[in-house]
């Protein structure tokens, strides 16, 4: 499975289909499915993370906060909001030259960004206890489809040099966090706190894709990945 995510980074500036007009109506149904993963599954799991972290933190001006793992997710989804703020700024401001696209800086810290994100979830991959291999196979699903739609968007802001540099990043960075899982188990509270951070920028990704009104997606597509989704998890 860790390999299988690695080639849709790979291979995603084959998928001609994802880029025709009007908009895809694979990546609303992509985002719908990823949606539901994250509202259905990842967010009370986050509860199990929750009493990892009351553990560790009982003294002090966070003992006294309570539900710590959602205020990480929101951490998540405003600094992965401030990454594509970032992006669309820079881009900007490189409107007048003649390739309109973002700084250097903009595209390696985004880059770095993804880089963690995607060898996190290669992490959980191989260190994440799924109840059974149905579990693992909704995961590398929801991950598939949501590694597809942030593809294209990178893709979209950063143009050809996504594909010289950033695909090839973010292919390895799976199979490295995969390696890291193999050979090592990560202190549980870290683990926790990452994918607090990623289910954040789940959320943020997925929805800048559905929302802004030039993108011409599809509510029902959308609703259709949700529900369809939702269904299998409440199955299992």
């Amino acid at each position: 499975m860790a390999i299988g995510l690695a080639l849709l980074h790979f291979f995603s500036k084959n998928m001609a289909f994802l880029s025709v007009k009007p908009r895809s109506r694979f990546l609303s149904i992509a985002g719908g499915i990823a949606v539901a993963y994250v509202f259905i599954h990842l967010l009370p799991e986050l509860h199990r993370y929750q009493n990892e972290i009351e553990e560790e933190i009982k003294q002090g001006v966070l003992g006294y906060i309570d539900n710590h793992i959602l205020f990480v997710s929101l951490l998540g989804l405003v600094v992965f909001y401030g990454l594509e703020r970032l992006v669309k700024v820079s881009k900007r401001k490189g409107a007048g030259r003649e390739v309109n696209k973002s700084s250097a800086g903009v595209f390696w810290l985004h880059m770095a960004s993804f880089f963690l994100y995607n060898m996190v979830i290669g992490y959980l991959l191989i260190r994440e206890e799924y109840e059974s291999i149905g579990g693992m196979l909704f995961f590398f699903l929801a991950m598939g489809v949501h590694f597809v739609i942030n593809d294209h968007s990178l893709r979209e802001a950063h143009e050809a040099v996504y594909d010289r540099y950033g695909r090839l990043l973010l292919t390895a960075a799976i199979l490295i966090g995969w390696c890291i899982g193999a050979v090592a188990e990560v202190n549980e509270l870290i683990i926790s706190l990452l994918v607090a951070f990623i289910a954040g920028g789940v959320i943020l990704n997925v929805m800048k894709e559905e929302l802004p009104e030039e993108r011409e997606s599809s509510f029902g597509a959308f609703s259709i990945g949700i529900a369809a989704y939702t269904a299998l998890l409440l199955l299992i």
